[in-house]
């Protein structure tokens, strides 16, 4: 090799460990923004390297962005996913800008720019969404982890409660927390014990003999030829399981009628997760959940996933999701073992316009019921036309002020409502 090439591999070889950044004359350096806003909002610094933060430092650094005069990113008023396993997920709501050139168009009908040849498969979407199950959720399959799912109810719980303030409880009830002990075949052990565990047992026998060639995978096994260690026999062991109880029991109703489709669904299903992370914290986890769904005729629902998404096209009859749940309370005898919260959702709209029947109900429940918390979500097309049927019966019985530590209702426009709405009408019914 000539003394040119050689020194010029030199150059090249010094130019490749060299961290510094090299650019043509008169080149325009170009701008090292590597990710989006939001994941710089993620971020402690503007550095390519992401790191994992807290929701808690999330909303902190939001906060100091409204500060700094920058609209919010993080919103509150889309957190429910349901997932048809039951299970719920909690999605803060982040806000991206979008920057139009001319007038915008249906995001629908718009077409993109990346990669795919004609014909490629680039989304799908149902023929038919009519059904039971509405559109206000979609389901995963995935099958999740419940401890993640409980950690994250809980610390959405605190941050409720801590960073919008919202009240500590000081009485929760008079129902202790419960623990329980049974007794259970649970534990395993070797040589000794109650119970024999024959599965086990044979499968450590054929493990051995396989171990010492008594057994020809290929062959037909003889049991008169298998040597049987006496370590090889595993017994059930009688251990004492301790069984935690829950102290709360909260009871989420809402109307699912035709009415109640879209955004009212939406407003009143997040606020009540937002009740339930909430009281998940004050309790420390030690919470159980029950589902009720009306219109004419009220229904329990097994889990949050059928809550969140069923609807039907009825008419409304609010008193009959309180007369279920008294209903409930009496025949499992609830009100002996647990401190009791119910929370209605509605849009105000009622066949019985005089609300004998559901005042009666309402009545009936205070007699047990730590909270009652009803919020209305008015489906008006963001235009306030007064009060609705159920707001007027209810002022007129005097309840709300004969009962106001134990009874409050709140009224909102569901077009409207944001998350400062949201957890506005959250303070209201559940403040001391």
């Amino acid at each position: 090799m000539k003394r040119t090439q050689i020194v010029q591999q030199e150059i090249i070889d010094k130019e490749k460990i060299n961290s510094q950044e090299h650019y043509l004359p008169n080149f325009i350096k170009p701008n090292k923004n590597y990710f989006s806003d939001f994941e710089i909002l993620l971020q402690r610094n503007t550095s390519p390297v992401m790191q994992i933060q807290t929701m808690e430092d999330l909303l902190k650094r939001d906060e100091q962005r409204e500060k700094d005069g920058f609209p919010k990113k993080i919103r509150m008023d889309k957190i429910a996913k349901p997932g048809k396993n039951g299970k719920v997920v909690i999605i803060p709501n982040v806000f991206e800008e979008k920057f139009y050139h001319g007038q915008p168009q249906n995001e629908d009908g718009m077409g993109g720019s990346g990669e795919g040849e004609e014909g490629d498969v680039i989304g799908e979407k149902p023929l038919d969404q009519h059904g039971e199950e509405g559109e206000s959720g979609e389901g995963g399959d995935g099958e999740g982890s419940e401890h993640e799912l409980e950690s994250s109810t809980y610390e959405l719980g605190k941050i409720l409660t801590e960073k919008f303030e919202l009240p500590h409880l000081k009485d929760k009830g008079t129902k202790p927390s419960l623990t329980k002990f049974k007794y259970d075949l649970t534990d395993i052990n070797s040589r000794t014990g109650q119970f024999l565990d024959k599965k086990r047992t044979l499968r450590k026998i054929i493990e051995t003999n396989l171990g010492l060639k008594k057994i020809n995978p290929k062959g037909k096994i003889d049991p008169n030829k298998l040597i049987v260690d006496p370590k090889d026999k595993i017994y059930r062991v009688l251990s004492r399981e301790v069984e935690y109880e829950s102290q709360a029991l909260v009871f989420f109703l809402r109307d699912y009628s035709g009415s109640m489709q879209g955004k009212p669904t939406d407003v009143i299903v997040n606020q009540h997760l937002m009740i339930y992370a909430w009281l998940t914290y004050q309790y420390q986890k030690n919470v159980k959940t029950r589902f009720i769904v009306h219109d004419t005729d009220a229904k329990e629902v097994e889990n949050f996933h059928k809550y969140y998404t069923i609807s039907t096209a009825g008419g409304t009859k609010v008193s009959s999701a309180f007369k279920l749940v008294n209903k409930i309370v009496e025949e499992e005898n609830l009100a002996r073992d647990y401190n009791i919260y119910v929370f209605h959702g509605t849009d105000g709209d009622d066949w019985d316009q005089t609300g004998k029947e559901t005042i009666k109900e309402v009545g009936n429940m205070l007699a047990y019921s730590n909270r009652i918390g009803i919020t209305i979500a008015q489906n008006t097309g963001g235009t306030k036309l007064g009060d609705t049927f159920v707001e007027q019966y209810f002022k007129k019985s005097g309840l709300l002020e004969q009962e106001k530590d134990h009874l409050r209702l709140y009224s909102m426009m569901a077009d409207t409502a944001n998350e400062e709405e949201i957890i506005k009408g959250l303070k209201q019914i559940i403040s001391e």
